[in-house]
Order: C-alpha cells, then structure tokens, then sequence
C-alpha cells in the first residue's frame, strides 16, 4: 500500500496522462469550485455493470499498473543523479 501523498502525486499524474495538462487542469477546477459529492456520484457510476465484471476490470487494472510501476521503477533507478528540470 502506498502513503496518501504517493497516492495524490500518482492520482495526478495519471489525470494528466489520461487528459492531457490542459482538460486536467480543468477537470481540477470543475471538481474545485463545484459542490460534489463523490460518494453519491460514485453510487451511480457503474449502476448498470455486474459486480464481477467491475471485479474482473479491476484486476486488470491493477495487474497493469504493478507492471508498469515496476517498469518506471526500474528506470528511474537508472537516471543519473541530477535535478528533474536537467534531466531531459
């Protein structure tokens, strides 16, 4: 399991890789300024899925990300020791 600030910093980048700096950063601000209430927009986020084939999803879902986080992990243990900004 990861720290909540790994799972922020993770979260955020994954909204940008999904949508691009310019749609996450407005689906930051929509999310920011509007009242929302996740627990009841969740609810009905998947209403008309079965319960295995979310579960099924899932797995998938997180059997990727373990493959691809080892992957970076494994590159970013081959950067050189330099400041992000110098390393490009």
């Amino acid at each position: 399991m990861i720290t909540d600030e790994e799972l922020k910093v993770e979260g955020v980048r994954a909204l940008f890789a999904a949508l691009g700096n310019v749609q996450a950063e407005r689906f930051v601000s929509l999310m920011t300024k509007a009242a929302f209430d996740y627990t009841k927009w969740q609810r009905g986020l998947w209403a008309e899925k079965p319960i295995d084939e979310i579960s099924r999803e899932a797995m998938q879902l997180r059997s990727f990300h373990e493959t691809t986080n080892n992957q970076s992990n494994r590159d970013k243990q081959s950067l050189p020791n330099k400041p992000m900004d110098q390393i490009r």
